[in-house]
């Protein structure tokens, strides 16, 4: 199943994108050459540069951050806001179809 996505960018451009299930949402920007996002650790958690904030007027709740993710979270470059998330520790499912992210910048 393919879900869409919607990044944003900072001056309100915004592109959409299929992506498969089970696809973390970090690698999916990555594969639609999505500015600001750029996944320096490849998904470990290590270096917050997949920072995205989910954008509340979607609807589409992404949970909480594990505690791992939310220390990193506390040092990305941009600030921390109450809908900041790493993108690689979201995976695309059926209950995030239609999600928007904001690339903080």
């Amino acid at each position: 199943m393919m879900i869409k996505v919607i990044w944003v960018q900072p001056d309100g451009s915004e592109k959409e994108a299929l992506v498969e299930e089970g696809m973390n949402l970090m690698d999916a920007a990555l594969e639609h050459d999505i500015e600001g996002v750029i996944g320096e650790c490849g998904g470990s958690m290590a270096c917050a540069t997949c920072h995205v904030e989910v954008d509340p007027g979607c609807g589409i709740p992404a949970g909480d951050p594990q505690p791992m993710e939310n220390e990193m979270l506390d040092v990305v470059e941009y600030g921390r806001t109450a809908t900041s998330r790493l993108s690689c520790q979201l995976i695309a499912s059926p209950e995030l179809d239609g999600i928007r992210l904001k690339i903080p910048g």
